[in-house]
């Protein structure tokens, strides 16, 4: 496997954002009266775009600009919890760099919004941008559907197949497979057999993990 280019889901993969996402859902859910289960509502639309997970609990008859004002004051609470305590997922940063150094192209793609992408890279402080950026909100299908890894890798004017994907729920992994990339499988919100399969070539809780296994000097990296 000749690898060319990273890409890095966001929440839970880049930044330990999960448990914040979590109890958002459910004060916005308090605050429009909803009765939910917070581990269904997780399951149903972590990787999800916004429109998408709106009419999961709304209905799929929920209109577009309805569904986009509701995701905006649930992300506004998000990010109002989690701010204080901002923190990436551990060793991310040191990852980040050293692929960089190799030459490997990084890019994001995230179901997030780009308020959220903003609010985590302004946080995470990254001395070089990502290659390609695709969030959730530019009209494509969320995961598990592959559109969004697939954006990215065509941003970097990287084939799928030298691409790999980092994430951390099951939709991710799957849009991974669909869209024909190896994927590293990061347990922080989920366990490795949650999150197996025949292209999941690595599953740890952590980039340190990543790194004293000698992951990236492990890598067969595409040079130009």
């Amino acid at each position: 496997m000749s690898v060319e280019a990273l890409i890095f889901d966001l929440d839970g993969t880049m930044i330990d954002s999960m448990p914040w996402h979590a109890r958002s859902w459910l004060r916005f859910a308090h605050e429009h009266g909803l009765n939910i289960e917070i581990d269904d509502v997780m399951r149903r639309t972590t990787g999800r775009t916004g429109l998408e997970c709106m009419r999961e609990l709304f209905g799929q008859d929920l209109l577009e600009e309805r569904a986009w004002d509701l995701i905006a004051q649930k992300e506004e609470i998000y990010r109002e919890l989690f701010a204080p305590a901002f923190c990436e997922v551990s060793g991310f940063g040191i990852f980040a760099q050293q692929a960089h150094d190799l030459g490997l192209k990084l890019g994001i793609g995230t179901a997030g919004d780009r308020h959220n992408i903003a609010f985590a890279l302004s946080n995470l402080k990254m001395p070089r941008q990502p290659h390609a950026v695709v969030g959730g909100d530019e009209g494509l299908p969320g995961k598990p559907e592959p559109a969004i890894f697939l954006e990215a890798a065509s941003q970097m004017d990287t084939s799928a197949d030298a691409c790999i994907v980092f994430e951390d729920a099951p939709f991710g992994i799957e849009a991974a497979r669909r869209a024909g990339m190896h994927a590293v499988a990061l347990c922080t919100t989920h366990t490795a057999a949650q999150l197996a399969g025949p292209h999941v070539i690595a599953s740890v809780r952590d980039y340190h993990e990543l790194m004293s296994m000698k992951f990236l000097e492990n890598l067969h990296v595409a040079t130009s």
